[in-house]
């Protein structure tokens, strides 16, 4: 299924200028496009269109150790909260921990790459309110957090 998530404004990376009026294209796991919201919805006609307020983006790359929490899942469930898709591999060193990780799709990271939305790039978004809580979260694709 195609399903084009749009906001107030896009940012394909995290320092780049936010646009308005795009979109990213989304089937399955993967970006299959990323511009303009009107070009993408007369080109794919039949997708679902997710609306979001705020800056829609990368999901986070978290670098430092894993907030505390009482289990590994919350651990993990914490971070998704504020848009965070990928981690530092040194940081999941506990296999409880690794294993949540997993299980959510987060993706580990042997070092930090720059996030960017690009085409054939795996689904990973995130949307931001202007005093920058996370709203929604999208991990490969799949809505992991939204806030209700």
């Amino acid at each position: 299924m195609l399903t084009l998530h749009t906001a107030a404004l896009l940012r394909r990376d995290r320092d780049g200028e936010p646009v308005p009026g795009h979109a990213v294209l989304v089937s399955g796991d993967r970006i299959e496009a990323v511009g303009p919201l009107t070009e993408l919805t007369s080109e794919y006609a039949g997708a679902r269109v997710r609306r979001w307020p705020g800056t829609l983006g990368p999901g986070l790359l978290h670098i430092r150790p894993l907030p505390p929490a009482p289990t590994p899942r919350e651990r993990v469930h914490a971070l998704l909260r504020t848009g965070v898709t990928a981690v530092l591999a040194e940081h999941l060193a506990d296999p409880a921990l690794r294993a949540a990780a997993e299980r959510s799709d987060l993706l580990v990271l042997p070092t930090a790459v720059a996030a960017t939305l690009r085409p054939d790039g795996r689904a990973d978004l995130a949307v931001h309110d202007v005093d920058g809580t996370c709203l929604v979260t999208v991990v490969a694709g799949r809505i992991v957090h939204r806030r209700a």
